[in-house]
């Protein structure tokens, strides 16, 4: 494994190395004009072929709007975005490339490139919502071809704000990018990527992810915002024969209508090791952990190490599953999440979103924290430590039921194919944590508390081996006489 600090000074050096001595080169030089009317994407092409020609330099946008389609950047080139600077997306559908290699449609794209950045205090702005309801439009006038599945078009239709594929000592810096009509940003078999300081209001449309990084090795995400309704913080793998590995993700900050952490769902390939650092997440309506391997790919080696996460609507999901038949070199092994404070509410957390997510199927009461394995791709070596959840508690069993004899949780379906949510089952028989089909689980310090009455257990354990429970204290306000732990005859455990 690559150090952090290691990893930072290679991504510092690299940057360095790019903009050491740089040319910097206006864009209304090359006649592009920050009216917010005049299309500026040939202008700005121009400006970034022409700097990285001189062998690099920072392509300026000083204050004003620069209308625009897709641009691709180039090696050397740091496209600055000065205070007061915006990216302006242009809202015509068909000023939008999709690339004929990566097969995605962006406003900003780099392929194959060597040294580039995008820095300074301005902002991208696709302006997503009315770009693909444009592209709607014209699907219904037959002008353009797409499935139009769910009433949205395709996502690799739909122009995220940056894709950057195969490109190596990458730095995005203090910029702000807002309203993509697909995922914000993607970065794809990438190495040596820094993104610091970046702020991100995805609220525009489906699918926003905020960020998400994809087979790519050395990656630092630093003090940054995200703000999105979906994923935001996301980890993918789209290729069989790809390693993502050397993921630092410290000092940031999510809000979300979907997962506030997430690995996949795509996971073909491996993963290993992140380590996130003091992260916050808040008013997001899945998981503010969601760790899954559904997609034959390894999950390994990842540290959850500080997270303050308010109003979410599930703490900590772990998942494996079977989505595509191929079990390949599928697994998820050796998980530590460490030093978290959760709350869930009663309410639905991500309320008042343009794009909430759905009202689910019911009946189901608040879920509980869950690490669910399946027969075939156990979940092994997890430690849980150093920390403390609160439920509303509330679950009525005349509304929905779930018990825990053996019998009761036999009749749990392993769900090998499903998409990966912690909702999938809708009633499951705990309140605090659920975990079944594991070997080597470890809750050491840990508090569950639930604020009102719950029939449920705190804790309930199912085909679980070599499971360790040491100062595990559960606060339920009708404990008198009900059993908080609950281990099925199929586990064996011990308590310290």
């Amino acid at each position: 494994m690559l150090k952090p600090n290691k990893l930072l000074a290679v991504l510092a050096l690299a940057f360095a190395c790019a903009s050491a001595g740089a040319t910097d080169y206006l864009a209304s030089d090359f006649g592009a004009v920050p009216d917010g009317r005049t299309l500026n994407t040939a202008s700005i092409q121009a400006a970034i072929d022409f700097a990285s020609a001189q062998g690099g330099g920072r392509v300026v946008l000083t204050p004003g709007k620069y209308l625009c389609g897709s641009i691709y950047l180039k090696s050397g080139v740091d496209l600055h975005l000065e205070d007061g600077a915006t990216l302006l997306g242009s809202l015509n559908p068909w000023d939008y490339v999709k690339d004929p290699y990566i097969k995605w449609t962006a406003f900003v794209f780099a392929v194959k490139q060597d040294n580039i950045a995008i820095t300074g205090g301005g902002v991208i702005d696709c302006r997503g919502f009315d770009v693909a309801n444009q592209m709607v439009q014209y699907i219904h006038r037959g002008l353009f071809e797409d499935a139009l599945a769910l009433d949205r078009p395709q996502e690799a239709n739909r122009p995220e704000d940056i894709h950057f594929r195969e490109c190596t000592n990458v730095t995005i810096q203090d910029v702000t990018l807002k309203n993509p009509a697909c995922w914000t940003q993607q970065y794809e078999l990438c190495e040596n990527l820094l993104i610091e300081r970046e702020k991100v209001d995805a609220k525009a449309y489906w699918n926003n992810d905020g960020l998400d990084v994809v087979d790519c090795k050395n990656v630092i995400v630093r003090d940054c915002f995200i703000d999105a309704t979906d994923d935001a913080y996301c980890f993918k793998s789209h290729h069989a024969d790809a390693t993502s590995e050397n993921v630092l993700v410290e000092n940031c900050t999510g809000r979300s209508s979907a997962n506030g952490i997430k690995f996949g769902t795509m996971t073909v390939g491996c993963f290993k090791p992140f380590p996130f650092r003091n992260m916050t997440i808040f008013d997001t309506y899945r998981s503010a952990i969601t760790i899954a391997s559904v997609d034959g790919g390894m999950v390994e080696d990842i540290v959850v190490d500080g997270l303050r996460s308010i109003h979410t609507g599930n703490p900590v999901f772990i998942r494996t599953g079977l989505r595509r038949g191929d079990m390949g070199k599928a697994g998820l092994k050796d998980i530590v999440i460490r030093n978290v404070y959760a709350e869930v509410p009663f309410d639905k957390p991500d309320a008042g979103y343009n794009y909430e997510g759905p009202v689910e199927d019911l009946p189901r009461n608040v879920c509980p924290s869950s690490i669910i394995g399946i027969p075939g791709i156990r979940i092994e070596n997890v430690l849980v430590e150093n920390v403390e959840l609160v439920y509303p508690g509330r679950a009525n069993e005349l509304y929905a039921r779930r018990g825990h004899t053996p019998e009761e949780l036999e009749a749990i379906p392993d769900l090998v194919k499903s998409y990966p949510e912690f909702s999938n089952w809708k009633e499951l028989p705990a309140w605090g944590f659920f975990v079944r089909h594991a070997d080597g689980v470890t809750f050491n310090n840990v508090t569950m508390r639930v604020e009102d009455a719950d029939y449920r257990p705190a804790f309930v354990a199912d085909d679980v081996h070599g499971l360790t429970l040491r100062n595990v204290q559960t606060v339920q306000k009708d404990a008198a006489g009900k059993e908080q732990i609950i281990v099925n005859k199929t586990s064996d455990y011990k308590t310290e």
